[in-house]
């Protein structure tokens, strides 16, 4: 008998595909309950990812609550989306979608967010796993916001490991580099999942053909075939994927921190973000802090935040795995 509820989440996300993966494990995970989804530019353009947002919860059978976010950066021009990785519709050019029901919740993805905080208060896990431009701006509306959620947990960034849009840049934080350090700034529970554990844990494209072939239904199949675009471009960029084919999951290792945050281990220190130069979103963790560094920006003043540096790769498999191929499909 369980004698926990389930976590509360609002997950802010730009569906993609690694994002596809991470909703479908948050909606099959017992201890994940998803209140909201709130949605913004990246992967693909704020309208089209509130649209796979939409269609991914209905053709799995449930109606989240989905609003649509900000559609471009706080204050660098905005980039093409990346369809070559993720498809011009996100999932991989879906060659057909069935018909469904579900509509968006009118209200901004910041203000839904606050309204949510407000009405449960502390109680409130966000998974962040695009650019930050939606939390970013619902600090701006609610200052408190830091006291109101439980925690924030974001994929994006980096540290120790080369960056995936620049020698020392991760996407997310590169796609709107002045919101994310806005958010590093703020003093809440914030955890980072960054590339230094999403480089490690490799899901290949035959264990979504298994998950597909086990539950013989529209979702698993929508993302067997997306993971299929995705895995033949990392396969063409890595060679250890050229292999095996598969993917990164970037973005399920949020919701995998949440729930098994053992199968991680974290270094704590304050971290800024790079907003200008050749260094543009980096993510800068201060391993120091003995140290008091001169440079403005830095001090003992600023929020920790817990980074996540190493990662039980066949623990976050076995878990997917087991989650994915449960009795979760309505």
């Amino acid at each position: 008998m369980r004698t926990t509820l389930p976590r509360k989440v609002i997950y802010d996300t730009d569906p993609g595909v690694d994002d596809a993966m991470a909703l479908y494990f948050a909606l099959a995970h017992p201890g994940i309950d998803v209140i909201g989804i709130t949605t913004t530019f990246g992967n693909v353009s704020v309208k089209q990812a509130a649209t796979n947002a939409l269609y991914l919860t209905a053709i799995a059978g449930r109606d989240v609550p989905t609003t649509q976010g900000v559609a471009t950066p706080w204050v660098k021009p905005g980039e093409a989306p990346p369809d070559f990785i993720h498809g011009a519709d996100g999932l991989g050019n879906l060659p057909a979608r069935v018909a469904t029901r579900n509509q968006l919740d009118p209200r901004s993805s910041a203000q839904f967010i606050v309204d949510m905080a407000r009405a449960h208060p502390g109680e409130i896990t966000l998974v962040a796993v695009g650019p930050l431009g939606n939390l970013s701006l619902a600090l701006m509306l609610e200052p408190n916001l830091p006291a109101l959620l439980l925690e924030v947990i974001i994929m994006g960034g980096t540290v120790a490991e080369p960056g995936n849009v620049s020698p020392v840049a991760e996407a997310n934080i590169w796609n709107d580099p002045h919101a994310a350090d806005r958010v590093f700034s703020a003093n809440w529970k914030l955890t980072m999942v960054g590339l230094d554990v999403t480089h490690r844990v490799v899901t290949e494209l035959a264990l979504f053909k298994k998950i597909a072939e086990h539950h013989r239904h529209v979702a698993t199949d929508t993302l067997h075939h997306a993971v299929a675009f995705y895995s033949t471009f990392y396969s063409g960029l890595h060679k250890h994927l050229a292999l095996k084919p598969g993917c990164f999951a970037h973005d399920l290792l949020a919701f995998i921190y949440l729930v098994s945050p053992g199968l991680f281990t974290l270094e704590s220190g304050c971290v800024r973000v790079m907003t200008e130069g050749i260094a543009q979103g980096q993510t800068m963790l201060n391993r120091r802090a003995y140290i008091d560094y001169p440079q403005a920006g830095w001090g003992r003043h600023l929020p920790m935040t817990d980074v996540c540096m190493a990662v039980n790769a066949a623990g976050c498999l076995e878990l997917f795995e087991t989650t994915l191929m449960s009795d979760w499909l309505q």
